[in-house]
């Protein structure tokens, strides 16, 4: 796995809240509880969610470990609020990208293009998200897993649609959905920043492989 490299505030809050806001939902969304999520979220890429300590978190928040448990209970609840908040965000992108475009080839491009670039822009919140999921609680495991199928009946709905105008050839919707999805999904593991391929490069390419792999050959 690369080298982590550090997280920013624009990193964090263009993953888990609306463009120019702040997290909303029902956690506590102050401006020190924003604060507490970079900080945790820093904290996690850099020595992983078993290794840092809830006084790890206050430090680089500038807080006590008190002042901590004033937003969040426990540093649990800190991945979860930012596996949350990034799933429903990348959810609500897919969303956006599949929005009015002209056909199910163009959307799909769009959606796994888009969700390919969003792991390498956003490549350490990615690898905290997808990676990090095991030490959830239960409870917390399930609501996570909720919003994935939402993301995976995003692109669902769109190879549907493609195989029903006769654009796609595809015998297992939900399969090919799960695997067009992991594909994006890993661009978070591998992607260096500064390197021979970028964000723009990889939207690009990466979309265009998934309407090849699903296109319908012409006989």
């Amino acid at each position: 796995m690369p080298s982590p490299t550090p997280l920013t505030e624009t990193d964090v809050l263009a993953a888990i809240a609306p463009e120019g806001g702040r997290p909303g939902g029902g956690a506590d969304a102050s401006d020190t509880a924003v604060r507490i999520m970079l900080a945790a979220a820093d904290a996690f890429a850099a020595n992983g969610f078993p290794a840092t300590t809830t006084r790890d978190i206050a430090s680089r928040a500038g807080l006590s470990p008190a002042g901590v448990y004033v937003h969040f209970a426990s540093k649990e609840v800190l991945l979860f609020e930012l596996s949350r908040r990034g799933h429903a965000r990348a959810r609500d992108l897919l969303v956006e990208a599949a929005r009015d475009t002209p056909d199910a080839t163009t959307a799909l491009r769009a959606i796994v293009g888009g969700f390919s670039r969003w792991h390498a822009e956003h490549h350490q919140l990615g690898r905290i998200v997808q990676f990090e999921f095991r030490h959830l609680s239960d409870e917390h495991q399930a609501e996570v897993l909720g919003l994935r199928k939402e993301i995976d009946q995003v692109v669902a709905d769109v190879l549907r649609a493609g195989v029903a105008a006769g654009e796609f050839e595809v015998d297992d919707v939900r399969t090919t959905a799960l695997a067009l999805l992991s594909m994006a999904i890993d661009v978070a593991r591998w992607y260096v920043p500064g390197g021979r391929r970028t964000p723009e490069a990889i939207e690009t390419t990466y979309g265009e492989l998934a309407v090849r792999l699903v296109r319908r050959s012409v006989r």
